[in-house]
């Protein structure tokens, strides 16, 4: 049995800061790796706080998800890392916008972490529906 996988790479969201690809396509699923608040047009963290950062988080997460022809409101699950809980609620209101997931929030686990990548406060990951 052969299992096909395709790798999304989109221009509209920030390079990958590794060797890894920005989402993966397998088995009518979309998994993408834990997106940070990067601008991708200049590479540079957003400024602000929290709010902000989600805000960016959430957009670039929509961006690869529109190359991989899926969207946020068919995630079925995320991983929210976050730098201090202290951000949570702040955190969760962004996310709990409905111009990200609608009404259909995917099931998720958040995590204090002890660094994420260039320091920033807040990094997600998804997995969605194809």
């Amino acid at each position: 049995m052969t299992h096909a996988k395709k790798v999304v790479q989109t221009d509209a969201a920030p390079k990958a800061l590794g060797p890894y690809s920005q989402a993966v396509v397998a088995n009518g699923l979309v998994f993408c790796a834990g997106q940070i608040p990067l601008d991708p047009a200049t590479g540079d963290i957003v400024e602000g706080g929290i709010a902000e950062q989600t805000h960016q988080v959430l957009k670039n997460l929509r961006a690869v998800l529109k190359a991989a022809g899926s969207d946020l409101g068919h995630a079925v699950k995320t991983t929210v890392f976050l730098k201090s809980m202290d951000s949570f609620a702040a955190m969760n209101e962004v996310y709990g916008l409905p111009e990200y997931f609608g009404s259909s929030t995917p099931a998720r686990s958040t995590v204090e972490v002890a660094r994420l990548p260039r320091d920033v406060m807040v990094e997600i990951e998804v997995v969605a529906l194809a």
